[in-house]
């Protein structure tokens, strides 16, 4: 434990460790807030729901707090439902017919237009379908008629698809009309400000017959993180790529630095034959291509993210980490407490793993710390590659997605942006906290 508190002194002197160990801790927090908050099987099921899921969020649109860097504010989305008591809901019954008024009241103090406004029916009969008529109330005191007509059980009306709306309102996206400042210049509409009422009034011919609805607008910018071309929260992926980019990086650098130095362990000891096999293994590993193989893997096999964790750890504890460590256990071999150990009986299972390894795990510790990045950064490509796991939301699928959908050329910068800055935050952190941890357990580069 001393020794411990020591080396943490020892650490806190190097600003670039500070640096590297406060971003660590930070994306380990985040981690355990994405599991936590966001169940494996409910991030699966959001990931991989698409449009059915996400039908209350726009297309493609950069996160909300771009704003704050714009002189003109984009519209945000929001959800106005007649079920919930966001939208107010009253009903006069008569004896041949039962009129339901749905109101909905918003605030409307954005600059631009909204992508699109949506209406989601749902009514209940039996033979007779209900009778709805929309109005549009501008805060100017303005009513636009918006539409007339029977609804099914089960409707949508896209104010954005409706040719009757868009010639009332002079040949205008229904989307701009509405929300259009009457005396702005036609040819650069400005959005008028103010607070807007949507009455939608239904007329039920049956005993038992309901109407309810909900108002949905699509606006151009949407959550934290934004949205993708299937209406996703980007929040969701940039949340469990986290926990998934650090399960697999340390995962890997572990797995491949103890087996790596267990196997070199067992040839320096045992030597002769062992070693030469280890050693010939070692040899052919070092010219097989890496990544091409982990990609036959992933077209040819499967692309479980465990299955490729284990292929990379096998490909890799045959590496150049053998030849390094059975230096460093050729020189421990030959140590008097080695000789002693052996003449109170240890047998070589004991003297590998309770005298030799130990030796070198301060050497061990800041090359796992540095290999973690490099791992991450391996499952991100082979995500961008597309053989990523294809059920996890991962930073490298998105990526993938972005790079799938031109994003780059429709200037969604910040679907290819915020995954990308987190890994090389990611590689930062671990490659200075690396760097620091190597000064402290290698004497000869203390005081550098």
């Amino acid at each position: 434990m001393k020794a411990l508190q020591k080396n943490l002194r020892e650490l806190l002197r190097y600003p670039s460790a500070i640096f590297g160990l406060s971003i660590v801790t930070i994306l380990i927090l985040i981690a355990i807030y994405a599991l936590i908050a966001i169940p494996y099987d409910e991030a699966v099921r959001l990931w991989r729901g698409g449009e059915d899921v996400w039908y209350m969020n726009p297309k493609n649109v950069p996160p909300e707090w771009i704003n704050v860097f714009r002189s003109s504010k984009l519209p945000g989305s929001f959800t106005l439902n007649s079920t919930d008591g966001t939208a107010e809901k009253v009903v006069e019954e008569g004896s041949s017919q039962t009129q339901i008024t749905l109101t909905y009241v918003f605030d409307y103090e954005y600059d631009e237009f909204p992508q699109e406004m949506i209406f989601y029916f749902t009514s209940t009969y039996i033979e007779k379908q209900p009778y709805i008529s929309i109005s549009w109330f501008t805060p100017d005191g303005r009513e636009i008629r918006v539409a007339d007509y029977g609804i099914s059980h089960s409707d949508t009306f896209r104010f954005s698809q409706n040719e009757k709306l868009k010639r009332r309102l002079g040949g205008d996206s229904p989307q701009i009309g509405l929300l259009a400042d009457p005396n702005s210049d036609p040819e650069n509409p400005k959005a008028l400000r103010g607070t807007y009422k949507i009455v939608v009034t239904a007329f039920a011919f049956e005993e038992g017959s309901d109407v309810d609805a909900e108002f949905v607008l699509h606006g151009q910018v949407d959550g934290w993180a934004g949205t993708d071309h299937l209406r996703r929260d980007l929040g969701v992926a940039i949340l469990w790529g986290t926990p998934i980019a650090l399960m697999f990086g340390l995962l890997a650098a572990m797995g491949t630095s103890v087996l790596t130095m267990l196997i070199s362990a067992i040839g320096t000891w045992y030597g002769g034959w062992v070693d030469e096999l280890i050693q010939r293994i070692t040899g052919v590993n070092l010219v097989i291509p890496f990544l091409p193989i982990l990609i036959m893997i992933g077209t040819f096999y499967s692309r479980s993210i465990w299955i490729i964790l284990g292929a990379t750890i096998a490909l890799s504890i045959f590496g150049s980490g053998i030849v390094t460590f059975r230096s460093v256990f050729l020189q421990i071999k030959e140590s008097p407490y080695i000789e002693a150990a052996r003449s109170y009986g240890a047998g070589s299972g004991r003297i590998i793993v309770m005298y030799l390894m130990p030796r070198i795990v301060p050497m061990l510790i800041p090359g796992l710390v540095t290999a973690i990045p490099g791992y991450v950064f391996l499952e991100a490509s082979l995500a961008v590659l597309g053989l990523g796991d294809p059920v996890l939301p991962t930073w490298g699928k998105i990526i993938n997605d972005a790079q799938a959908n031109g994003a780059l050329y429709q200037g969604l910068y910040y679907w290819v942006l915020e995954p990308a800055v987190l890994l090389m935050l990611t590689g930062l952190a671990f490659a200075m906290l690396g760097f620091s941890l190597d000064r402290i357990f290698n004497p000869r580069l203390r005081g550098q």
